[in-house]
């Protein structure tokens, strides 16, 4: 086991994880506005001393372009991925960096794995793993997922409103394609899982872009009045916070391997696991082990799965060959008998409306019938 909890990663399947151990970077990359170089730095300080006490954090530089003074760097090392996705998504977060980003006209953000340190005695591969050669199998997918709650009784509005969906095709000079999205419900919780291809910029901005395709966007107009949370798209600023508020990260993808037997179906499945208090990184870890488990067996059922984790809810995404319920423990992540004990522990049963979890085969087929969620469309792109 690694230091993070994950098994070493023995499988080529696995083409991304916030769980590998490795320290990450982050590269904000910020164009200033005249005139609010002063305020810019004093808020910088104060996000310092916010972000200092943050668990996981280890340290930030601040540079400013030799060439153009308004063009400027912040750089910040955490012990791995799963803390900074937490502080980044977080409401704290959001309140703290408002006054630095009044001060800007332009942001984009970047994350890596540190793979190697040169230069004095750290010189050594520092990564728990080496570098990934298809980091995302499939011609550069970027997996991502939004939630959002809507109001108690518009469930079969929304619903409705999901299934009109319709894709826009993509055009030569977009910052992001949107090669696939599929809209999932769960009682009054609403999941898209959004995969983007050819993404320029960082994932935000990708996001915003396509949010305001007209295709997409008639769309999200139509569901805003039904969400608890408010928000405005025409104010790029309510845009962000809304988006950032529904953020649901991937933080583990296991690719497909071999092919699909003839005549059998591929389904795609999302798996609504809300966490007790305080064990969502816990619980998305343990799903994320168990699909680096199934390694390369082409006779495995899941073909593919991502683990998408935001504080106390997970998500997980699966393409299942041939019916689910004839593979209850694989399709649910539980292919070691021993970790659906702690399953057990780490779901909020309450929540999902299940009393008591049971191990045995009538049970896991319960769970699975309480945690699959709704399909109400899934879309690939056109061209135009």
């Amino acid at each position: 086991m690694t230091a993070s909890g994950l098994a070493p990663q023995v499988s080529g399947r696995v083409s991304q994880s916030a769980f590998d151990g490795s320290t990450l970077r982050v590269v904000l990359l910020l164009d200033v506005a005249d005139g609010a170089q002063q305020r810019f730095l004093g808020a910088y300080e104060r996000v310092c001393d916010q972000v200092a006490s943050t668990p996981g954090h280890i340290r930030d530089q601040l540079c400013q372009s030799l060439d153009d003074p308004s063009q400027w760097l912040i750089t910040s090392e955490w012990e791995s991925a799963p803390p900074f996705l937490a502080w980044v998504n977080s409401e704290e977060h959001m309140e703290t960096v408002r006054p630095l980003r009044a001060c800007l006209t332009d942001t984009r953000s970047l994350r890596f794995r540190v793979i190697r340190e040169t230069g004095g005695p750290a010189a050594a591969p520092v990564a728990a793993v080496g570098p990934q050669s298809s980091p995302r199998p499939g011609g550069g997918v970027v997996r991502h997922a939004l939630l959002h709650t809507v109001r108690p009784g518009s469930e079969s509005e929304v619903a409705d409103i999901l299934a009109g969906h319709t894709l826009p095709a993509w055009r030569a000079g977009d910052t992001a394609r949107l090669h696939r999205t599929s809209l999932f419900v769960h009682g009054n919780r609403v999941v898209r899982i959004v995969e983007l291809r050819e993404l320029r910029g960082d994932l935000l901005a990708g996001l915003l872009h396509v949010t305001g395709r007209p295709e997409v966007r008639a769309v999200e107009d139509a569901l805003t009045p039904h969400l608890t949370r408010s928000r405005d798209l025409d104010d790029p600023q309510s845009a962000r916070v809304s988006l950032t508020r529904a953020a649901m990260p991937a933080v583990h993808h296991v690719a497909p391997v071999g092919p699909v037997p003839s005549g059998t179906e591929v389904r795609r499945l999302a798996l609504y696991h809300p966490a007790r208090e305080g064990a969502g990184g816990e619980l998305a870890r343990l799903l994320s082990r168990q699909d680096e488990l199934a390694g390369d067996d082409p006779l495995d059922p899941v073909r593919s799965a991502t683990v998408f984790h935001r504080d106390d809810t997970v998500v997980r995404v699966v393409e299942v060959a041939g019916d689910p319920e004839a593979a209850p423990g694989p399709v649910l992540g539980l292919r070691d008998p021993a970790d659906a004990t702690e399953l057990a522990d780490l779901l909020d049963g309450e929540a999902l409306g299940v009393d008591g979890l049971a191990l045995d085969e009538d049970g896991l087929l319960r769970l699975l019938a309480h945690a699959r969620m709704r399909l109400v469309a899934d879309l690939v792109e056109r061209r135009s």
